[in-house]
């Protein structure tokens, strides 16, 4: 089984764990938290645990570091739902793995109680590839924010829109090395081979 939770990349001088979002519980958390490897200029991923993170913590983290921040909501390790934000409050979102997201986004008629049933069904197989090809289309936009995102960082991107959407459209075995590779291709230095703390 995967990990569920969320992947939080911000920076600041400081550990993240002292952001006032997490409160004065942060101590109480270690099983729940864990300090991914650093990179370079006080980037750091923290992975959170199912149920620490809420959408409304995004806009409070980047007032607090003063920088752009995002965070993946990932399931199981097999798909992720990206959101950066900028100091400006300028937002953009990309799924990770975009056959699995499709999967999950169809939606399953009223009228049927076994969804085990309806995933054999042609019907769900056409709400698929039609769900597929809606998410595909919003991949040069979702690109496009992602990189316009990481300059607002202050970082300079290694690829090219292309890249990113090519990678947007990829697959990993975990999609949390898909999010590193993003964020690598986005220009982000890459992180230190030092330990990781646990």
């Amino acid at each position: 089984m995967g990990f569920s939770g969320h992947l939080v990349f911000a920076r600041s001088e400081r550990p993240l764990l002292e952001a006032p979002l997490f409160g004065s519980t942060a101590h109480e958390l270690t099983g729940d938290i864990h300090e991914c490897r650093p990179r370079p200029d006080g980037w750091q991923t923290l992975q959170l645990k199912q149920g620490l993170w809420q959408d409304e913590h995004l806009p409070v983290l980047v007032e607090w570091t003063g920088a752009p921040a995002c965070v993946a909501d990932v399931s199981d390790s097999d798909v992720a739902l990206v959101t950066g934000l900028d100091t400006q409050g300028r937002r953009w979102q990309a799924w990770l793995h975009l056959d699995v997201a499709a999967a999950l986004l169809v939606e399953v008629p009223e009228d049927m109680d076994d969804t085990s049933l309806w995933i054999t069904t042609p019907e769900f197989e056409q709400a698929l590839t039609q769900q597929r090809a809606a998410l595909d289309a919003e991949v040069p936009a979702d690109a496009e924010g992602a990189l316009m995102w990481a300059s607002a960082a202050g970082v300079q991107p290694l690829a090219h829109q292309p890249r990113i959407e090519e990678l947007l459209r990829g697959h990993e075995t975990f999609v949390e090395e898909l999010f590193d590779l993003l964020l690598d291709e986005l220009g982000f230095p890459e992180a230190t081979h030092s330990a990781p703390k646990s």
